[in-house]
């Protein structure tokens, strides 16, 4: 579904419809969980990593959560894709 926004000119009081992206239907997406688990440093170098290769921001990841496994972490991207 298609949505307009009106987008005024404050100093040519000339206004604009601006049609905003169509997104697919969240049913036609599927999501994604990409979990990273090990010790704080290796996990925080891999999310920052992942970053500078920009496949995602690091506020993106989940904070730092504790597993069962004494002095290890693990945090979670989640993404939507479309299925081909």
């Amino acid at each position: 579904m298609s949505e307009n926004f009106l987008l005024v000119d404050r100093k040519t009081s000339v206004s604009a419809a601006i049609e905003a992206p169509v997104e697919p239907p969240l049913s036609d997406r599927e999501s994604l969980k990409i979990l990273v688990i090990g010790s704080r440093r290796g996990v925080t170098t891999t999310i920052q990593t992942l970053h500078r290769l920009r496949f995602a921001e690091v506020r993106e990841w989940s904070p730092l959560l504790p597993t069962a496994n004494p002095g290890e972490v693990m945090s979670i991207l989640s993404r939507y894709i479309l299925p081909d």
